[in-house]
C-alpha cells in the first residue's frame, strides 16, 4: 500500500515538473496586430503547446473580443531546444498559417508562413506570467 501511494505521489510530482519545464507555458502579451493585442495563455495540449486568447485590448483599453477563448497557437510541437512547429491562426483575416515559434527566457518569437515558409509574418511576444 505504501509503495502504491509513493508511486502515485512521484508520478504527480514528475508530471508537474515536466509541465513546468516547457519554456513556452504561461501567459504572453502579443504584439499589436491591426491596432489590437491580446494576452494568450500557452498550455499543454497533448505532447504539444497550444495558446488560447484570454484577454483583448485596443487603443481604448481592454474590450471583450469575439475571439476570447479561441485558440491562436495550434499544436506547436517542441524540439526540446526552445523551438516549436505547428500552426497559427490570425483572427484579423481568419486564416491558419504554418507556424514556428522560438522561446528564449521571457521572449517569444512567433511566425506564420505561407508558400512552404517562403513568406512569413512575425511577431515578438513578452511573457507576463
Amino acid at each position: 500500500m505504501k509503495r502504491t501511494i509513493l508511486a502515485a505521489v512521484l508520478g504527480v510530482m514528475t508530471a508537474g515538473a515536466a509541465m513546468a519545464a516547457d519554456p513556452a507555458l504561461g501567459v504572453w502579451k502579443t504584439q499589436p496586430d491591426d491596432g489590437a493585442y491580446a494576452h494568450v495563455k500557452m498550455s499543454e495540449c497533448g505532447a504539444a503547446v497550444c495558446g488560447t486568447i484570454q484577454r483583448t485590448f485596443n487603443d481604448t483599453g481592454e474590450y471583450k473580443s469575439e475571439n476570447i477563448g479561441k485558440q491562436l497557437v495550434i499544436s506547436m510541437a517542441p524540439d526540446g531546444k526552445g523551438n516549436y512547429a505547428g500552426k497559427v491562426w490570425r483572427p484579423s483575416n481568419n486564416k491558419i498559417y504554418i507556424g514556428k515559434m522560438t522561446v528564449a527566457g521571457n521572449n517569444l518569437k512567433l511566425s506564420g508562413c505561407v508558400a512552404g515558409g517562403l513568406l512569413c509574418s512575425k511577431q515578438d511576444w513578452t511573457r507576463i506570467q
